[in-house]
């Protein structure tokens, strides 16, 4: 089941997605931009959406449509949870979410050092668009064009 979070959930997302992303940290030279956003924040704005799997928190993500396009901005399956599909039934739902809001496609980024990340995403039918320095951190930006 997906869901949005709940405010009461904000310090177990924020768990979730520091131990999904904790292994990034020695490849990329600090933690990832996920590992420190706001999730109260982002639960009060209704971006953060949860995935309960066997009455657990299981996945997390952030979707937020912005003024030039829908941004998945940020995905994360725990890691016990890791390798079981989850993460492809979050981009389904990500997907789904920014169609039925009337975009046409979805956006989101990536470190340039989470390189399995990219061909995940490559073989999902996203595209990169661009590759720039934001925050300290090099990003590749991809876009996936939604069908009917």
């Amino acid at each position: 089941m997906i869901r949005l979070a709940l405010p009461q959930e904000a310090s177990a997302v924020r768990d979730l997605v520091r131990a999904a992303y904790q292994h990034y940290v020695p490849r990329i030279g600090r933690e990832p931009m996920p590992m420190t956003d706001d999730y109260g924040q982002r639960i009060a704005d209704g971006q953060c959406w949860v995935l309960i799997d066997d009455a657990a928190l299981a996945g997390v993500l952030v979707l937020e449509e912005q003024e030039d396009c829908f941004m998945l901005e940020n995905i994360a399956v725990a890691p016990d949870r890791q390798g079981q599909g989850l993460g492809r039934v979050l981009l389904d739902f990500a997907e789904t979410q920014a169609y039925r809001a009337g975009w046409d496609a979805i956006t989101l980024y990536t470190n340039v050092k989470m390189t399995e990340n990219i061909a995940i995403y490559r073989a999902r039918g996203y595209e990169e668009r661009e590759r720039r320095g934001e925050h300290g951190f090099e990003r590749v930006y991809m876009v996936k064009p939604l069908v009917a």
